[in-house]
């Protein structure tokens, strides 16, 4: 079956009571049961399972080409039960040196006082990946395109290392989506996601899943997943499973707009430096040609007058609209020093202050270039 027909049909085939072509939103907390522990449906407690919720792992699964899908409340929540599931006080992983702020607040605030260590390390460089590792190293964690510096890292490559260190592969795929890279497929032992970018895709939602290739890891994450509660409610699960249905022709839109925007924003005399994997120029574009089947609807820039010019340029635009999360149809804009990152400032993981960021939405494209031309005037 191909992406786009199981992004609408894997796990959703028609109700087996009423017909009904859309899976039902089962708002329900609990399940009638046969007699004691004699479960009528297989349900009994939707913190352990809901059958909406079974809908939208079962498709995520088929989607990255996983042995299990497990849904979450949030990426975060994904991210802290995975690494709670894999590794142990004691245990050191590998981070990108541009990773999230909130996976790395996640590491440095959080999961260090639990005996986590991390290293912070360019994925890119893989000699010095290779270094990195540890005979306590159980996880390598990569962003591919990270977000916001939108740096490449050759998942196959690391996953031979992470092998060969005796350790897993864990791929954050946010940026791009099942529809434009597979991890599971290039040799990573685990994607992760947050659900509330471009699997949602509609800024109405918040959500986080885990895809394994491994059905036993499927099992333990399946386990804390209910011992720890951090599930999505019926309701949700069913926006991000609706949003599925329209992942490929909205990825497609995406990154169109993005790469146009990315060519205009390089002529500009107020841009020092575009940062977008699609431009022959990127120092990853090799190699998200390789892995990717498009080069994403994000795009970051360096504004050449400094910070106050980008924060200016942030609070002048009209179609895009300032505000943090991206993935959805809708443009975003954001200073992500200020914003999504300020979590690394005063790190080794602390992005320039002249950075913006945007998550380039499925409008009009000349109207989204129009609108950054009246924004950088003054810049």
């Amino acid at each position: 079956m191909k992406f786009e027909t199981a992004a609408i049909h894997a796990g959703q085939e028609p109700d087996p009571i009423t017909g009904s072509v859309v899976v039902p939103i089962h708002q329900t907390s609990t399940y009638a049961q046969d007699g004691v522990g004699g479960l009528r449906s297989g349900y009994e407690y939707s913190r352990t399972g809901n059958p909406t919720r079974t809908a939208l792992e079962t498709c995520l699964a088929a989607l990255d080409g996983g042995a299990r899908a497990l849904a979450f409340a949030s990426g975060m929540a994904a991210e802290d039960t995975l690494i709670r599931t894999m590794c142990r006080p004691g245990d050191h992983v590998i981070i990108p040196a541009d990773a999230y702020g909130g996976t790395y607040r996640l590491f440095s605030a959080v999961l260090s006082q639990w005996g986590i260590a991390h290293t912070a390390v360019d994925l890119g460089d893989l000699t010095a990946v290779h270094a990195a590792v540890t005979p306590n190293t159980r996880l390598i964690w990569c962003e591919t395109p990270t977000n916001p510096m939108l740096s490449l890292a050759d998942v196959t490559a690391l996953a031979e290392i992470a092998r060969a260190g005796q350790a897993r592969l864990v791929v954050d795929n946010t940026f791009a989506s099942p529809f434009l890279q597979r991890p599971l497929a290039l040799g990573a032992d685990v994607a992760v996601y947050s659900t509330t970018k471009y699997l949602g895709g509609h800024s109405d939602v918040v959500g986080g899943a885990v895809v394994v290739a491994d059905p036993g890891l499927g099992e333990e994450l399946a386990y804390a997943q209910n011992a720890v509660g951090a599930v999505p409610g019926a309701f949700d699960s069913w926006l991000v499973l609706r949003g599925i249905k329209t992942l490929g022709i909205r990825m497609e839109r995406h990154c169109a707009n993005a790469g146009k925007v990315a060519e205009w924003l390089s002529t500009h005399p107020a841009v020092e430096t575009v940062l977008y994997p699609g431009l022959a120029h990127h120092p990853g574009h090799d190699i998200a040609g390789r892995q990717m089947d498009g080069y994403g609807g994000m795009v970051s820039f360096l504004v050449r007058a400094g910070e106050a010019a980008a924060l200016d340029i942030c609070s002048r635009t009209r179609v895009f609209i300032l505000a943090e999360s991206l993935g959805g149809v809708e443009s975003l804009i954001e200073h992500p020093g200020r914003m999504t990152h300020a979590s690394t400032a005063n790190s080794p993981l602390q992005v320039p202050a002249a950075l913006v960021r945007l998550s380039v939405g499925i409008e009009d494209v000349d109207d989204l270039i129009a609108d950054l031309d009246q924004a950088m005037v003054a810049s």
